[in-house]
């Protein structure tokens, strides 16, 4: 599934492909999260012509709640249901369920969770999540897991690591066991937990490397630990993670993060922070971070940067993106998305390039500094 085609000479990053039905997927890679079949704010049209995704990324968890594997399976999968012919990635739902611990019971067999939607009671499985993801039809399907919080005590850590150990043996073991729905090879990722503790990240890593996923995913950072401690932990598991499987730093982050991180031998990323941010009105650019709704855009009658290849950077003026976002008006919304995530695509374009070029641990720190600064 997974190529590996040039390295750094001084830095662990690297660059490849992935191989799917539905298309190759060069990398290192940002997936745009598309937790409900959609894009927030975005057509598919959109993200294939201006943002240029390759693999966009769906969420089990969402999907199965609404619209349901009824609807799903009648609608040919979520491709077809979408309109969608690239590769699609989904996320088991784990982490969601994590984050309505209010609501949820951990298990051996499994999570039962109540709805945030009507409060009915549902239960999830390591092997019907399978089920669930074979319905869905992605093309790379991630394992349940558990998301211990931050900050977590050393056993908490380890007993959530070793419930997520079995949940994962038992959910492989469901892969292998069946068949894809809809004519098209799915991959299976594995996910690997340990909270901040680098013995139990390095356990967890050997774990899932021997149950032989077809990629590993770096699971359970991200959820408010100090930013060096995340890069710490990101820089243990590759440390111990397979050159011939693809790696997967799971819900981060920002441009620094993304750069920071490729530094660290990560090849994939998904976070909402292009289109939940762009919302907000901040916009990311290769020159610094933008808060479109700082009062001195108000007057600016200018666009923001005229050789960036985006209607919000190139055509229209700060004056009137300004406006728009602080009238929240749906048009304003779409520029600032469709602006971020051709941001985060053009930026995953140029890491690619120099890592090809062995001109990554040259350009990395300074482009590091240039897109975290405030204008």
């Amino acid at each position: 599934m997974f190529t590996l085609t040039n390295t750094c000479s001084s830095t662990k990053a690297r660059s490849g492909y992935l191989t799917t039905d539905h298309g190759i997927i060069e990398t290192p890679i940002f997936m745009p999260v598309g937790t409900l079949a959609t894009v927030k704010a975005v057509s598919q049209q959109q993200l294939k012509e201006q943002i240029k995704a390759q693999i966009i990324l769906g969420n089990t968890y969402h999907l199965y709640l609404r619209p349901g594997c009824d609807i799903m399976t009648k609608a040919g999968g979520l491709h077809k249901f979408m309109n969608w012919d690239r590769p699609i990635l989904t996320d088991s739902g784990g982490y969601q369920i994590f984050s309505l611990s209010d609501i949820r019971k951990l298990e051996e067999e499994g999570a039962h969770f109540k709805s945030h939607i009507d409060g009915s009671k549902h239960l999830f499985t390591p092997e019907n999540v399978v089920e669930t993801q074979r319905i869905l039809g992605s093309d790379i399907m991630m394992i349940l897991d558990e998301c211990p919080p931050y900050p977590s005590d050393y056993e908490y850590a380890k007993n959530s690591m070793h419930l997520t150990h079995r949940w994962a043996k038992r959910g492989r073991k469901h892969f292998l066991e069946t068949e894809p729905k809809y004519g098209h090879k799915q991959f299976q990722f594995g996910i690997i937990q340990g909270g901040t503790y680098e013995d139990l990240r390095i356990e967890s890593t050997k774990y899932m490397t021997d149950l032989d996923f077809e990629g590993l995913a770096i699971g359970g950072l991200s959820v408010g630990e100090p930013t060096d401690l995340m890069y710490e932990m990101t820089d243990i598991n590759t440390n111990y993670m397979p050159a011939e499987k693809a790696r997967y730093l799971m819900g981060v982050g920002t441009p620094a993060n993304l750069i920071e991180s490729v530094a660290r031998g990560v090849d994939m990323f998904d976070c909402v922070m292009p289109t939940r941010n762009a919302r907000n009105g901040m916009i990311f650019t290769r020159h610094g971070k933008v808060n479109i709704r700082n009062a001195k855009w108000k007057d600016h009658h200018e666009v923001l940067d005229a050789d960036f290849p985006s209607d919000l950077a190139n055509t229209y003026t700060m004056s009137y993106v300004h406006h728009l976002i602080k009238a929240n008006e749906i048009f304003g919304l779409t520029l600032a998305s469709l602006h971020n995530l051709t941001f985060y695509l053009w930026l995953m374009e140029q890491i690619r390039k120099h890592i090809k070029n062995d001109t990554f641990a040259e350009w990395y720190p300074k482009m590091v500094k240039q897109v975290d600064q405030k204008i």
